[in-house]
């Protein structure tokens, strides 16, 4: 699918972050009418990020929204974390134990991945079918940002609905659970793209429900466009969905599949929303991102992967009679850590 070029603008709609020169994004409160953005420096947003760690930070994100300035909700503090040069690296979690175990590995913001999440309960995924299964691992973890251990993103696939108002109520939900960050993907069960006009739809609506909700808007053109057409036409396409994304008020762009140096640093140059890409073993690594101006950087459902490899292959190595299971925590250490941390939700 060819598109005429887009211009990409400044575009300060509420909720949407924008970013110019040294800035690092922040919410614009003007209202759509008169797009006008604020701007914080960059040394504010970074200790607004770092003072989540702090022991006063329970106590301020704990605080109603209501009772707390901008700089200091929850919301405010993931989003100051989205730093392009620096990015956030995200680790996801498909359960209690291994987001307890990012979090005491000092991680402040964890995500979930939905393949987890579906594979847990015997599910497919990407299909729509885990609503309630992510919205029950949510309010198990999103109340971590109470207590000021970590904030919360989650994978919602493609909101689990193509009803916008269906999908704003689950962001109602999320944020009622203490979720401060959605990822709202455009690609679909049978390997097609969502329209455009409905996966901005999605995001209006969400926006609506929740201004401060950290929406990712995820394009899989690189990953179910019709890469066999070439790169140029991903990259068109994959600019197309970003921009009316960032436009209909989405706080980031997330394109996995992406892992050109190339690519990803011209498509830094066209955003001025925060560029989300999907770390993968044989890609750049996170620093090579942050010099290409990347602002997140996910491991989506690695870990996940990663740990049932680990475990079928000590189960293997055990049954050959090698030895297995070096590096992993005791029982102990596993048991200690969940008495310390004591219940997430």
């Amino acid at each position: 699918m060819t598109h005429t070029p887009h211009t990409f603008t400044r575009y300060a709609a509420v909720g949407t972050p924008v970013a110019l020169g040294d800035g690092v994004p922040i919410r614009a409160r003007a209202s759509v009418a008169d797009h006008t953005p604020v701007w914080r420096p960059a040394a504010a947003a970074t200790a607004a990020a770092e003072s989540v760690a702090t022991p006063a930070a329970a106590e301020r994100l704990a605080a109603p929204a209501s009772a707390a300035t901008e700089a200091t909700t929850p919301f405010a503090a993931f989003a100051a974390l989205h730093r392009p040069g620096s990015p956030l690296l995200l680790p996801n979690a498909w359960d209690h134990a291994s987001a307890v175990a990012l979090v005491e590995a000092g991680f402040l913001a964890i995500g979930t991945t939905s393949l987890g999440v579906a594979a847990a309960v015997g599910r497919p995924d990407a299909v729509g079918a885990t609503r309630e299964e992510t919205l029950r691992l949510a309010r198990r973890l999103g109340r971590g940002r109470e207590r000021g251990r970590f904030l919360l993103s989650v994978d919602a696939e493609g909101g689990f609905s193509d009803d916008p108002a269906d999908v704003a109520e689950l962001a109602r939900e999320l944020a009622g659970a203490g979720v401060v960050g959605i990822n709202l993907e455009d690609g679909r069960s049978d390997g097609t793209l969502a329209p455009v006009e409905l996966h901005v739809a999605k995001i209006e609506a969400v926006k609506a429900a929740v201004p401060g909700l950290f929406v990712n808007a995820r394009t899989d053109v690189y990953w179910l466009g019709g890469g066999q057409e070439g790169e140029d036409k991903d990259e068109d396409e994959t600019s197309y969905r970003l921009d009316a994304y960032s436009r209909a008020g989405a706080d980031g762009v997330f394109v996995p599949g992406l892992s050109d140096r190339t690519g990803i640093a011209r498509l830094v140059e066209r955003l001025h929303v925060p560029l989300n890409i999907l770390h993968t073993p044989s890609g750049p690594t996170v620093a090579e991102l942050g010099e290409l101006g990347v602002a997140r950087v996910s491991l989506g459902s690695l870990l996940f992967r990663v740990a049932l490899g680990a475990a079928v292959g000590a189960a293997v190595d055990i049954r050959a009679g090698r030895p297995a299971g070096a590096g992993a925590p005791s029982y102990d250490e596993v048991q200690d850590r969940i008495r310390i941390t004591g219940p997430l939700g």
